[in-house]
């Protein structure tokens, strides 16, 4: 690929963006029902990456991402990345049938939710901390020995707060007695786990690319010593220094994004290597962005909390930064 985006995701990213400049409200606790849908209907972002015998757009996972980083950006709340997660499990894992039955759904504009209790007891109730778990209407599960279709209805599901509430979580008791079998756990629990890796990277480089542009804007308003602050030199060293953070965070995103889209050897290694980084560059951005703020950084009324709220829970969703450098293939 050439190492930029393309006209039409160029668009795609400015057209998702402006929605979100017009519509978003980053304070609210879980997502707009009303933005999701003017996000679905008007952009299909659902839709992105589920062909279109499925329902879809029929563009690739790449186009999904692009999506997700502006999602990243606006520190909305959103089910985007846990409805990617679970319609690329399907596609990786499901039936024919179930294929037909479920995208539609996801694409429409459902919410959907993965779960992977592969690894437990044969037989045994799996209780797992699953993103967005309790408002999935499409709710998926893969253990050991397939891929499990869950009631939504009948299925035992609690929130579970959360310093940065707007990343929702609900543990989801995962029952295959009470459950229909649609495919291969395995295969689709492996795709959840690349696509969340990378997800979760795409997002941390739009958020910490938010965080640049409020403390480059805050420091050209807040004056001091009758100068504005973005005229000290040790102050612009910090924020070149954030600049080569994002940038280097979103060349590993977009190699990671493209490798995993295109089902290319190297996806795995940097789908890794993009968690570990963009996680550990999220960190550092946000810390700045606290620190040039000043005091006004820890109050209710600035953005700046959301950003270090953001940083903290997208390092712990799909591994930390320590367990991704730890799984980078040798």
């Amino acid at each position: 690929m050439d190492f930029a985006l393309s006209e039409e995701q160029q668009e795609l990213a400015s057209t998702v963006r402006s929605l979100l400049a017009k519509r978003a409200d980053p304070r609210v606790e879980t997502y707009d029902e009303q933005l999701w849908a003017l996000l679905c209907e008007q952009i299909g972002v659902a839709a992105l990456g589920i062909p279109e015998e499925h329902g879809g757009a029929g563009f690739t996972l790449f186009e999904s991402l692009v999506a997700l980083e502006e999602m990243g950006r606006s520190l909305v709340p959103s089910p985007l990345l846990s409805s990617l997660v679970t319609s690329e499990a399907l596609l990786a894992g499901a039936s024919d049938e179930a294929k037909d039955e479920l995208l539609p759904r996801l694409a429409a504009g459902e919410v959907g939710a993965f779960v992977d209790a592969t690894g437990g007891s044969p037989g045994a109730t799996t209780v797992a901390d699953v993103l967005d778990g309790d408002l999935a209407t499409v709710l998926v599960a893969a253990t050991d020995d397939g891929l499990w279709l869950l009631d939504a209805e009948a299925t035992t599901r609690e929130w579970t707060p959360s310093m940065d509430q707007t990343i929702r979580l609900a543990r989801v008791a995962v029952d295959t007695a009470a459950a229909t079998r649609i495919g291969d756990g395995p295969a689709a629990a492996a795709r959840a786990a690349l696509v969340g890796a990378a997800g979760v990277a795409a997002l941390q480089v739009g958020t910490a690319a938010r965080a640049l542009e409020m403390t480059v804007a805050y420091s050209k308003e807040r004056v001091q010593f009758g100068r504005p602050i973005g005229s000290f030199q040790a102050l612009k060293h910090r924020m070149a220094d954030m600049l080569v953070l994002v940038e280097m965070a979103r060349s590993a995103s977009w190699a990671a994004s493209y490798a995993v889209s295109s089902g290319g050897a190297n996806g795995e290694r940097l789908a890794h290597v993009a968690a570990a980084y963009c996680s550990d560059a999220l960190t550092a951005v946000a810390a700045e962005t606290v620190q040039l703020h000043g005091g006004i950084a820890i109050t209710w009324e600035h953005d700046a909390h959301l950003v270090l709220k953001r940083a903290h829970s997208f390092g712990q969703l799909f591994g930390t930064a320590r367990a991704h450098r730890a799984a980078v293939p040798l």
